[in-house]
């Protein structure tokens, strides 16, 4: 059986690391080229598929509908390839990833499916930063991290994972003491418990309910939305949290105060230096984090 003629590979290469990082000068810098040299290397790959896959004007590259099309053709393939050697091989080492993570996503979300992602990248391991500050550090200690954000610094790259509402979690017993309808007097007599760095939501939910000059006889600020929600099963106050914290936690203990539907400043992002995409640990997490849709 005659083998089908492959397209060049460094062509392939070129081409691929440019639509990835957005910059053909950026994809010339990491393939060590000069830009007439990737250029070339991608006008070979034009040559080979009959097709222009950028458009040139100046010193840009802009990608044309062919050239995405043939991307998203591709590109699935050449990660299969990626996979394929990497599990055939022995001599290739361990793939490191360095990744920042708040504790409460963590746990209920990403822990619980790390092994599926195991068995399909079994050379990749994780190294777990629960520190603070995560989106300062990546593309320094870090090679990328999970945060919860009203947006990513510009600069990074950055995926959404999610889009959250605020509530009130409180024990039964605060709920009970509290009522069924929003009382300021009654809200007034509790404490509340509030992520440091988090205070919009908190705003959000007081504007929800109409009482931006709400006052409750104390904050409690915390740095782990965990103990917070520890601390609201043991009555400690109302942990102002997304609901998706309450619902994975499956705690019977907890309930949701007014059942009131607000909209949250902050989300879950990905987040990484868009020249990290071109590292094989980073990309396979990435892949696997955008499917996955945890």
């Amino acid at each position: 059986m005659a083998i089908r003629r492959l397209p060049p590979l460094r062509a392939l290469e070129a081409f691929v690391r440019t639509v990835r990082l957005g910059s053909a000068r950026a994809a010339a810098d990491e393939l060590g080229l000069s830009p007439s040299a990737l250029s070339r290397r991608i006008g070979n790959l034009e040559t080979f598929v009959g097709k222009k896959l950028f458009t040139r004007a100046r010193q840009s590259m802009q990608l044309t509908d062919e050239g995405q099309a043939f991307y998203e053709a591709v590109n699935p393939h050449l990660e299969s390839l990626a996979r394929a050697v990497e599990s055939q091989s022995e001599n290739l080492s361990l793939l490191r990833l360095h990744l920042g993570v708040l504790p409460l996503f963590g746990s209920q979300r990403l822990f619980p499916r790390l092994a599926e992602l195991r068995r399909s990248h079994p050379l990749l391991h994780i190294d777990i930063d629960t520190g603070a500050h995560i989106e300062d550090r990546v593309g320094d200690t870090l090679d990328a991290g999970i945060i919860l954000s009203r947006g990513p610094a510009s600069g990074l790259h950055a995926v959404r994972l999610d889009h959250n509402r605020v509530h009130a979690i409180a024990s039964r017993d605060i709920a009970k003491a509290v009522g069924d309808l929003p009382d300021r007097e009654r809200l007034e007599a509790q404490t509340f418990l509030i992520h440091n760095e988090l205070p919009a939501s908190f705003e959000a939910w007081k504007a929800a309910l109409a009482m931006h000059d709400l006052e409750p006889a104390a904050i409690d600020h915390y740095d782990s939305g965990q103990l917070m929600l520890e601390a609201a099963k043991q009555g400690l106050g109302i942990a102002i949290m997304h609901d998706d914290h309450m619902r994975r936690a499956a705690d019977d203990r907890l309930t949701d105060l007014f059942g009131i539907d607000v909209e949250s400043p902050y989300s879950y992002w990905f987040v990484c230096k868009p020249t990290a995409l071109e590292e094989r640990p980073v990309r396979i997490f990435h892949d696997w984090l955008v499917r996955a849709e945890l």
